[in-house]
């Protein structure tokens, strides 16, 4: 059970009708609801002032947020969060969204290429967002891989295997890259590439990860034993090695030893890019919703992803399908449409053989 859970769990019956019609309200129009549209629609007659307090109430809790002094109330992120995870009603897929997907996929005489722009465009088309297609993963052995800076916020790379396939991917790279560290990510992965398929390749650079990691601890054991430095964080996004009594303590091959853990940190952090670069899609079947930061790609933008693998016959992870759209998406209606089209393009890809 989860946070956001028991916070709802601890909402009493008006609490929890009002935070659903707010959200459900902000949804629909995209703009804050106020306490006078909810007494016109609430089950129990109370007054405007009695639902302000209740909004106060969410608002404490982080649920509500007020864009303005005057104005409505909006969900927060961990209140569309909560939603979506406990009072989310998705329906059926719509007969006319059904019509307008197998329509525009009805053909299965294309290439997997042409299949999967067919899927973009349907995704498109009928949600008005902009869709999300992961192609299956090739599994030849890779001969070379390259990446390419296109903006701060999107790459390219591309993939050249042994039996002559070539892929292009637009991605967006790891907050902070360079076009230099591009190059470093592309020099080490063709170091350790070649013969390797995609998934090999991961687990090897885990590998490498493991092993900065290992090296990194031994030698900063032996200044902690000494007692020269401490770990601040361990474990975490922002641990450091916090050196003390620095002119008493530590010698010149305790500096030596800084030095290089400051080098295999260095190093650390570039494999765990590298790792992040390799990463197309989580695996674990069904519709999963991404809410502003919660999705790394999308965070700085404010957006939501609904997404959903797709299976082979033999019912393994090769891809994914997806919507991108602001936060105040209606999931109701876009996770089915998001599951359908998952769905449907595994059982065109499986027909293929």
């Amino acid at each position: 059970m989860t946070d956001q859970t028991t916070s709802l769990d601890e909402l009493n019956a008006r609490s929890r009708e009002v935070f659903r019609r707010v959200v459900e309200g902000y949804l629909e129009s995209g703009l804050p609801v106020g306490s006078r549209t909810l007494t016109r629609t609430l089950s129990e007659k109370v007054s405007a002032a009695t639902i302000r307090n209740v909004m106060q109430d969410l608002e404490h809790l982080g649920l509500l947020d007020s864009p303005h002094i005057s104005a409505g109330r909006i969900p927060t992120q961990q209140g569309l969060r909560m939603f979506v995870d406990g009072l989310l009603e998705v329906g059926d897929l719509d007969g006319q969204d059904r019509a307008r997907i197998d329509q525009t996929l009805g053909s299965n005489d294309d290439d997997v290429g042409t299949l999967l722009d067919r899927v973009g465009s349907a995704l498109s088309g009928v949600t008005h967002g902009a869709s999300l297609v992961l192609t299956p993963k090739h599994e030849a052995p890779i001969r070379h891989v390259e990446f390419v800076s296109l903006a701060a916020d999107r790459a390219l790379v591309v993939l050249v295997f042994a039996d002559g396939h070539v892929e292009n991917r637009v991605f967006t790279p790891p907050p902070g890259q360079t076009p230099s560290s591009m190059r470093e990510a592309t020099n080490f992965i063709n170091a350790v590439a070649e013969g390797r398929t995609l998934s090999e390749l991961g687990a090897a650079i885990a590998r490498e990860v493991k092993a900065r990691r290992q090296e990194i601890d031994a030698l900063a054991q032996e200044l902690i034993d000494s007692g020269a430095a401490l770990w601040e964080n361990k474990g975490e996004s922002t641990e450091r090695l916090i050196v003390r009594g620095r002119g008493n303590l530590i010698t010149d091959e305790d500096e030596a030893d800084l030095d290089r853990i400051r080098s295999l940190f260095d190093d650390l952090e570039r494999k765990r890019d590298i790792a992040n670069f390799l990463e197309l899609t989580e695996t674990g079947e069904g519709v999963r919703i991404f809410i502003g930061s919660e999705n790394k790609l999308f965070s700085l933008s404010g957006s939501s992803l609904v997404v959903s693998p797709y299976m082979n016959a033999d019912r393994k992870i090769i891809g994914a399908v997806g919507v991108i759209g602001p936060t105040r998406l209606n999931y109701g209606r876009i996770v089915p449409i998001v599951d359908y089209t998952a769905q449907l393009v595994g059982k065109l890809i499986s027909d293929r053989g």
